[in-house]
């Protein structure tokens, strides 16, 4: 779980509720299980949350900045429900971390040929 999530808003006129603010740890601090291990006792989630009223309706805007020891990743969406937009960038999050740990982590594959090379290289017939 992540500790660390610190949720501001960006006009003082738009508070989120405690029920809100619960939903999003809930939601976000969960993110450390798709990540490396390495990664995720320094980890932490910056959540930047807006709110503004148009001619079509109520905007609500979350954006959520995931900071690592070795990355930075951001979602940020927007739609009509708070709640929704949470769920929307934990999707995003979800999908970043797993295309990156894939990306950066060497495969069971590469290290079983690596092995063998190394092993090669050292026990060769003279």
């Amino acid at each position: 779980m992540i500790n660390h999530i610190d949720i501001t808003s960006t006009k003082k006129s738009y508070e989120p509720t405690d029920k809100l603010k619960k939903y999003i740890e809930k939601k976000l601090g969960k993110l450390d299980r798709r990540m490396a291990r390495k990664n995720r006792a320094e980890a932490r989630v910056d959540v930047k949350l807006a709110y503004a009223k148009t001619k079509s309706g109520e905007q609500f805007t979350c954006e959520a900045i995931l900071h690592t020891p070795d990355y930075k990743l951001t979602a940020k969406e927007t739609t009509s429900n708070m709640f929704a937009s949470v769920d929307v960038v934990e999707t995003k999050l979800l999908t970043q971390i797993k295309k990156h740990k894939e990306t950066h982590s060497i495969s069971k594959d590469k290290k079983s040929q690596n092995r063998a090379r190394r092993f090669l290289r050292f026990n060769r017939p003279e």
